[in-house]
């Protein structure tokens, strides 16, 4: 089974700069976006044998997700279920009989840690959350999840300790996300690997110098790491400061 995340930055500038392409060329079984910035009605999307299900801020122009299935989902969750953390369009779980699938538009902590607050109340309420879906069955996790992790997850650590995306703070609530009883995908299969980034800032070259930070993920219930065949990053394709990332699954169908 095959799925694929993307931080498109703006859905409609997306759609200008090969985004259909790409969906059509992967054929994936869910595709998941975030930072869609659109409004219901903003955009009509012609996607044969796919449901589409979206999420939208309050506020215009303005964060939002969407996933697209092949495969009609037992239910469907937008947010977490905490109306001052459910304004921004930010979540959207779907469940299958064998598994939950979460697509994620965490929250930025901002310039000088401006939001820092806000971004470790999301945090525990969507490490709450997971933990209480992994209870019921498996769980796949997506997303723009706004932290490297680790030093080997971004260019330059050493400039960027503290700032937004690789504070003390966020690494240690992601190390809690993942202790709590999920895999990171890519680095399951690629432990080592550096230079592996998924955003890169549009100042100072940065992609064509590839100093960017590995922040966009596939999580998965511990009891399912052993399913997972490949883990791609798709860094070759443009149209957003983010590039693709995927996951592939032998769970059989």
């Amino acid at each position: 089974m095959k799925f694929i995340s993307w931080n498109v930055n703006g859905l409609r500038a997306c759609m200008g700069k090969g985004w259909q392409d790409f969906f059509d060329a992967q054929n994936a079984d869910f595709f998941c976006l975030q930072e869609t910035k659109l409004q219901a009605g903003q955009i009509e999307l012609s996607l044969p044998g796919y449901e589409q299900y979206w999420n939208y801020a309050e506020k215009k122009g303005y964060s939002g997700t969407a996933i697209f299935a092949k495969h009609t989902p037992l239910s469907v969750r937008y947010g977490l279920g905490i109306g001052e953390l459910d304004t921004e369009g930010r979540l959207i779980t779907l469940e299958y009989p064998e598994f939950y699938l979460v697509t994620c538009y965490t929250p930025n902590a901002q310039r000088e840690l401006a939001r820092i607050d806000h971004r470790l109340k999301w945090d525990d309420a969507f490490q709450a959350y997971l933990s209480g879906l992994d209870k019921e069955k498996p769980v796949i996790v997506c997303g723009d999840l706004n932290v490297a992790h680790q030093e080997i997850d971004l260019k330059n650590p050493k400039t960027n300790r503290g700032n937004a995306g690789f504070s003390d703070e966020e690494r240690e609530s992601f190390t809690k996300t993942l202790s709590a009883g999920f895999t990171d995908s890519f680095r399951h299969l690629n432990p080592d690997a550096t230079g592996a980034y998924t955003w890169w800032s549009y100042m100072f070259k940065a992609r064509e110098k590839n100093a960017g930070w590995r922040i966009d993920y596939f999580l998965v219930s511990d009891r399912w790491k052993d399913k997972i065949t490949a883990a791609p990053i798709y860094s070759d394709i443009m149209g957003s400061d983010h590039c693709p990332v995927g996951l592939e699954l032998d769970i059989g169908g």
